[in-house]
């Protein structure tokens, strides 16, 4: 009698489940959100000039100054120059000038363009992404691009070390820089998971910056005609400066479970000026002076925009490393020379000391 009962109680219990079964079993449930399995593949570059591909030149229509856009995404930037096996279309999405908060979800608008992260969403509806590339952080707290202009203010006013100044405040601004780029990667974590993507579906990675100048360079150089600034400075921003803000980049990095590639060292070498008389070993355009741009009001205010960024030689280095970071499963890696003077992606556990 008991096992009777029990019986009937487990039946009913199936019953509604049987049920239900029949309602649906003409009605699937709908697709996950996201990009069919057929849909093209895609990497997504995101971030501020060193990404977009400002200093490189040949530039796409739209982002040179053209309504307002400055965004300057060249066609040589380095996500172009990746190699990404399996990978159907590139997407770059960097604008010159960003900070975390235009990478990641905000209202804000910046060279007429919005959140990028929002344009990722986009994309990721229509291909599957399967790498997303970062660089954001130097406008941020630490004004990179300001600290180069103060140096070189410095140079030209004959006045003290600009490092002498920076160097007080360097690691408190970048410390403030930290949580705004981990809340640019947890957005675009978070859009891609609204469009039905895991965490381990894609790869994410941030990369850092490299150091434009160095003070081993011709003295003839120092001046107008090339890199005017200070040994002093440009001693302090390669050896100081980037490498304590790659230091806060891997932290932003490892806190969202995001790979790191590290650039600090990357143009060693081949800095601005660094080539003395031939400029074709050199990864970053020296001051760079749009003299035509000058004339024109709207186009003043950045006649200096590509100073001091990488070149198109550099962008190829910088893609070239990237891709060899790609191919490997390591969390991190740092780009540095090889024997051939070529750059590769080194895993961390097999660095030597800086």
């Amino acid at each position: 009698m008991r096992s009777t009962l029990r019986r009937f109680a487990a039946l009913v219990m199936v019953l509604p489940l049987l049920a239900l079964l029949l309602v649906v079993g003409d009605s699937p449930f709908p697709e996950p959100p996201g990009p069919s399995r057929d849909a093209p593949t895609a990497a997504v570059a995101l971030g501020d000039s060193t990404m977009s591909g400002e200093g490189a030149g040949d530039y796409e229509p739209g982002t040179d100054g053209e309504a307002g856009n400055w965004c300057h995404r060249s066609r040589a930037a380095q996500i172009f120059k990746t190699p990404i096996p399996d990978v159907d279309r590139v997407f770059n999405l960097a604008c010159s000038g960003s900070n975390a908060e235009q990478v990641g979800l905000t209202d804000q608008v910046r060279n007429t363009e919005g959140s990028q992260a929002r344009q990722l969403a986009a994309i990721a509806r229509e291909h599957r992404v399967t790498a997303v590339v970062v660089a954001v952080g130097a406008n941020d707290d630490p004004r990179f691009s300001d600290v180069l202009g103060q140096c070189l203010q410095a140079w030209f006013q004959r006045r003290a070390d600009c490092s002498d100044v920076l160097a007080d405040q360097w690691r408190e601004r970048v410390a403030r820089m930290t949580p705004k780029v981990e809340r640019a990667l947890r957005d675009i974590r978070s859009v891609l998971r609204d469009e039905g993507y895991t965490d381990r579906s894609y790869t994410l990675v941030l990369q850092s910056y490299a150091s434009p100048v160095s003070p081993d360079l011709p003295a003839g150089l120092q001046n107008l005609a090339g890199c005017p600034l200070r040994t002093r400075d440009m001693r302090w921003v390669r050896d100081t400066a980037v490498g304590e803000l790659s230091a806060a980049l891997r932290t932003a990095a490892l806190a969202t479970d995001a790979r790191f590639l590290d650039l600090s060292r990357a143009g060693e070498g081949h800095e601005a000026c660094a080539g003395g008389d031939d400029q074709g070993t050199e990864w970053f355009t020296r001051l760079t002076v749009d003299f035509d741009g000058l004339r024109d009001q709207g186009r003043a205010p950045h006649a200096l925009q590509e100073s001091f960024h990488p070149n198109a030689r550099g962008h190829e280095q910088f893609g070239r490393c990237l891709g060899q970071f790609l191919a490997t499963t390591d969390r991190a890696a740092a780009c540095v020379a090889g024997e051939d003077g070529t750059l590769r992606a080194v895993p961390e556990r097999d660095r030597a000391p800086a």
